[in-house]
């Protein structure tokens, strides 16, 4: 266990520069982060931070942890004077795995080994010990809920079903098993301790309750609904080209009962750890107007753009990754990216982040698009 602060370390903890500390999974790391949009053309036309958008050591020549695609727009870095520490990873659930690609996961638990590998908790603790974190924003729960393999199994059911005989994930069993009343339980209490370990880790570091606050993040929606896809579900296309392979059925029920069981579950189980003063940062409409395939953006190509850079782009193009196949294998692309808040999405979010943050009085609220364009480099958000 990390030694707790001292008077005189705590004192001068509370006089040093503020941080946000980010924990949780593949939507508060920054996972697909370095892409603003989608083209079929040219991948430069969105590359914003290239192929070392990853690399979180001290050099920016490898990642910290293989996976965890903590990017450089991620919402921990909200400046103006805080400072921004990221301990998330793309996977990561309340507790510490290892996954089928030998990827170390840390979750929101205390573990630690020989080599080195620690539980977000842990780095959490270690890191508040030598730095004064004033907000905690943590994004946790929807792998719980297999996000991953729901998405590859609507996807799947899209390309392996006629429009005459549509096979639809929302009613598959392993689908509703994932969302029956049983299993939102499991994951609630599950979500529950992972937040209390939070609390714990900042009570070992030498903080008071009431000299911290606590912020548990919703998932955004990240596709429209049925009608409002640009592209139809007849033919193959909304795949092929828009990355987005869904059902109108599916894509409903996605917005419909996967979200808000999801952001539900999550809410739930952060009243049921009693956390003095925590807030809720409602993101689960943050995108709408910027979704995946929704028709009121597109590619690059569709709307006449050929770089991120070009004014219009962050109002024309996707704040929502391509759900990637067989293109990934040919990179730059990642297959883990996929649906995925990218780099405009992680700046919205960062906007949002910081209005939570608010001056250093931190407040819950819903976060919404405000407007067109960009101020201060990030699109334009209000927190209500």
């Amino acid at each position: 266990m990390a030694t707790p602060l001292t008077a005189a370390a705590a004192a001068s903890s509370r006089a040093a520069t503020p941080y946000v500390a980010v924990l949780g999974d593949s939507y508060s790391s920054g996972e697909a982060g370095r892409w603003a949009g989608s083209s079929d053309i040219s991948t430069s036309y969105a590359d914003a931070l290239g192929p070392t958008a990853y690399f979180d050591n001290a050099s920016h020549t490898a990642e910290r942890i293989p996976g965890c695609h903590r990017s450089r727009s991620d919402e921990a870095y909200i400046g103006r004077g805080i400072g921004g520490v990221d301990l998330a990873c793309s996977g990561a659930t309340t507790r510490t795995y290892t996954d089928d690609h030998g990827h170390f996961k840390p979750g929101l638990d205390f573990y630690h080994d020989a080599s080195g590998n620690v539980g977000q908790a842990r780095a959490l603790r270690r890191f508040a010990s030598s730095h004064r974190v004033a907000m905690v924003v943590v994004s946790i729960g929807g792998n719980a809920f297999g996000f991953g393999a729901v998405v590859a199994r609507c996807v799947t059911d899209f390309l392996t079903s006629p429009i005459w005989a549509k096979d639809f994930c929302s009613d598959d069993a392993s689908v509703v098993a994932a969302f029956d009343g049983t299993h939102r339980s499991a994951v609630r209490a599950k979500v529950t301790r992972g937040l209390l370990r939070v609390r714990q880790a900042m009570r070992d570091a030498g903080y008071s309750d009431r000299s911290w606050t606590l912020v548990v993040q919703t998932y955004p929606s990240p596709i429209p609904r049925g009608r409002g896809f640009r592209y139809s579900e007849g033919n193959f296309t909304r795949q092929a080209v828009g990355g987005c392979g869904f059902w109108n059925a599916d894509a409903r029920w996605a917005n419909a009962t996967a979200l808000p069981s999801i952001n539900g579950t999550v809410q739930k189980a952060l009243q049921a750890a009693h956390i003095r003063g925590a807030k809720v940062l409602d993101v689960s409409h943050a995108f709408n107007g910027r979704r995946l395939c929704e028709s009121s953006v597109g590619l690059y190509e569709e709307r006449g753009l050929t770089s991120w850079t070009q004014p219009r782009a962050v109002d024309a193009t996707e704040w929502v990754n391509q759900i990637r196949t067989l293109s990934a294998a040919v990179g730059p692309y990642s297959v883990q990216e996929s649906l995925h808040p990218n780099y405009w999405g992680q700046l919205a979010l960062r906007s949002c982040v910081r209005k939570v943050y608010h001056g250093g009085a931190p407040r819950g609220g819903t976060c919404v698009i405000a407007g067109p364009g960009l101020r201060h480099g990030e699109p334009r958000m209000h927190l209500r």
